[in-house]
C-alpha cells in the first residue's frame, strides 16, 4: 500500500471536497508535500486514515476525550485550584492577592490544608551536611534540572519514612522536598529560610524589594490545575509511589520547552530582539504562517486559558517595572510586549514575566526556570496528597486509530 495519497485519494478517503482537504492543510489537520514529480502535493496516507477513523467516531466518548485533553472539559475533581473567567484561585483564594502579601510557605499550608506552622517547623531532612556538600560539588558544573533529576532521588534514598502514609508523615516529607529541591535548583544548603529569601541570597539580589518579587513570582508558580507537569504528578501518584517519585517525574515534565521549559525559548527570543534593528519587522518575520499556512506561535505569549490575558504576568510585571534597577533591559521588555500586542494582540504569560525578571535582575541563566519549578513543587504535594486520598489509579483507555487486519476490523468498535 502507498505511503502517499494524492488530493483526490485523501479527499474520497475522508468524503470531503478538495477546497475543504486545502482548509484542513491550512488549519494543520494535514501536512501536505510536493510529490515526487513536483506538480502536486501529496498526503501522508497514514495521517489521513487517522483523521478518517476519528471523523467516523461518532461516539460520544470519542469526542468527550478528545476534548479532555487538549485545553477542553475537565478530567478530574480538585478542589485545590480554580480558573475561571480570567481569575486563578487557590482553595478559593484570589492567588494575585496572595501573591501581594503571603510567602510560598503561608501558600503551601492553604493548598496542603494544614497549619503555616507545620510547614515552618516541619523537621530537617535526615541528610548529613557533608554528603549534600559532597553531591552538590559533584553536579556543580551542570544546569538546576540536571542536578535536582539526579539529587531528589539520592535524597528519597536517605529518608526513612518516606513511604510513610500518614497525613503528618506527608506533611513533613512535602516541606523536605520543597526545600531540598530550592536548595538543588539553587545548588546551596538545604535551609528553613523562607524560599525567596533563599534564592535571593544564592542569586545575590541585595534589595529587599527585589527579593519580595521573588516571593510573588513564587506564590504565582505554586499550581495551576492540571496543567502537564501536574497531571504527571497525579498520575505517578495513583500508582502509590511517594512525594519524592511523583515530584521527579513532575520535574522532568515541567522542563520540555512547551512548559516550564518554555521560559528558555523567552530568554532566546529577548536575545534576539534586542539585536533586532526594526523591532517589528523583526517580529513581522517571526509571525509569519509557515509554508502550509498556519500561524507560528511566539513564545511567552498567548495563553488558552486566559483570552484577554495572563493575570499572574499582568501582576508581576508591573512589579518589576516599579523594582527594575536604573540601568536594565525593562525598557526592551515593555516595549517587546507592546510590538506584540500591536501585531498579534497576544498578551504575555507567566513564562514571559519570569524571564523577565531572570534578565531585569541580572540573575542566573535559569533563574526563571527555577522560579518556575521551586515554587510549582508545592502544587505537585497537593495534588499527590489529594491524588492520595482518593485511592484510585489513573488508568485512561486509548482510542485506537492505526491500521487495521480485515478480521478485526469489525470487531474494534469505539467504547461508550
Amino acid at each position: 500500500m502507498s505511503s502517499y495519497m494524492t488530493a483526490e485519494q485523501a479527499a474520497a478517503e475522508l468524503g470531503i471536497s478538495r477546497a475543504t482537504l486545502y482548509a484542513y492543510v491550512s488549519r494543520g489537520l494535514i501536512a501536505s508535500a510536493p510529490s515526487p514529480n513536483g506538480r502536486h502535493n501529496h498526503y501522508d496516507a497514514g495521517e489521513v486514515r487517522r483523521l478518517a477513523r476519528r471523523k467516523a467516531d461518532g461516539k460520544r466518548a470519542g469526542k468527550v476525550a478528545q476534548k479532555v485533553l487538549d485545553w477542553g472539559v475537565p478530567v478530574l475533581e480538585s478542589s485545590i485550584t480554580l480558573i475561571a473567567d480570567g481569575k486563578l484561585f487557590y482553595r478559593g483564594e484570589d492567588a494575585i492577592a496572595l501573591a501581594r502579601q503571603a510567602s510560598l510557605e503561608e501558600v503551601a499550608a492553604l493548598l496542603w490544608q494544614c497549619a503555616p506552622r507545620r510547614v515552618l517547623q516541619a523537621p530537617e531532612a535526615p541528610i548529613a551536611a557533608a554528603q549534600w556538600s559532597a553531591w552538590l560539588k559533584i553536579w556543580s558544573g551542570h544546569t538546576p534540572l540536571e542536578r535536582a533529576l539526579v539529587l531528589l532521588p539520592a535524597a528519597a534514598a536517605q529518608m526513612p519514612r518516606i513511604w510513610a502514609q500518614g497525613r503528618d508523615a506527608q506533611i513533613d516529607t512535602g516541606a523536605m522536598l520543597m526545600r531540598l529541591l530550592a536548595a538543588a535548583l539553587v545548588s546551596a544548603a538545604p535551609s528553613n529560610e523562607p524560599l525567596h529569601r533563599q534564592l535571593g541570597e544564592a542569586w545575590g539580589v541585595r534589595s529587599r524589594a527585589q527579593t519580595d518579587l521573588l516571593r510573588a513570582a513564587l506564590v504565582l508558580c505554586a499550581d495551576h490545575e492540571l496543567n502537564a507537569s501536574t497531571f504527571t504528578v497525579r498520575c505517578i501518584t495513583s500508582t502509590g509511589t511517594h512525594l519524592f517519585g511523583a515530584a521527579t517525574g513532575g520535574l522532568a515534565a515541567l522542563a520540555g520547552p512547551r512548559h516550564g521549559g518554555e521560559t528558555t525559548r523567552v530568554a532566546a527570543l529577548f536575545d534576539e530582539a534586542a539585536r533586532a534593528d526594526d523591532l517589528h519587522r523583526y517580529l513581522a518575520d517571526r509571525l509569519a504562517p509557515d509554508e502550509l499556512g498556519a500561524a507560528v506561535p511566539l513564545s511567552g505569549f498567548g495563553h488558552p486559558l486566559y483570552p484577554d490575558g495572563d493575570p499572574r504576568a499582568r501582576l508581576l510585571l508591573d512589579l518589576l517595572a516599579q523594582r527594575a534597577p536604573a540601568r536594565s533591559p525593562m525598557d526592551e521588555v515593555d516595549a517587546l510586549a507592546q510590538a506584540v500586542a500591536e501585531t498579534s494582540g497576544a498578551r504575555p504569560t507567566l513564562d514571559y514575566a519570569l524571564a523577565a525578571i531572570e534578565r531585569v535582575l541580572g540573575l542566573p541563566r535559569g533563574a526563571a526556570f527555577t522560579l518556575f519549578a521551586a515554587g510549582r513543587v508545592t502544587g505537585w504535594i497537593a495534588h499527590a496528597l489529594e491524588q492520595t486520598a482518593d485511592g484510585r489509579l489513573i488508568r485512561p483507555r486509548a482510542r485506537y486509530v492505526g491500521e487495521m487486519a480485515g478480521d478485526l476490523r469489525h470487531a474494534a468498535k469505539p467504547i461508550a
